[in-house]
């Protein structure tokens, strides 16, 4: 069943300022409607004993603690630069002006 026209495909390519050619805009509208086929495939499944779930698999915290701790010596973070300038790591200019 088709979903998606090729006027969605080509009003959504406007909307986010993409040049897409009539081919492109063709591939686009099938792709689309062939993954809202696969959608409408699991619509058909039974899922009411299913419990909703944020992650296929159990998930604790797993964050470090937060803590204070001393930073690398200026030498140690320097030795692989590129470029550097005295205490500073020397980038190409990329502001004009």
């Amino acid at each position: 069943m088709e979903r998606v026209t090729r006027d969605d495909v080509a009003h959504v390519a406007e909307l986010a300022h993409l040049a897409v050619s009539e081919e492109e805009l063709e591939r686009l509208r099938r792709e689309l409607n062939r993954i809202l086929d696969h959608f409408a495939e699991l619509q058909k499944l039974d899922t009411r004993d299913v419990e909703p779930t944020s992650h296929a698999i159990p998930m604790v915290n797993v964050f470090r603690e937060d803590a204070r701790q001393d930073s690398l010596p200026l030498e140690a973070v320097l030795q692989n630069a590129p470029d550097r300038a005295e205490e500073f790591f020397r980038v190409p200019r990329i502001v004009e002006g």
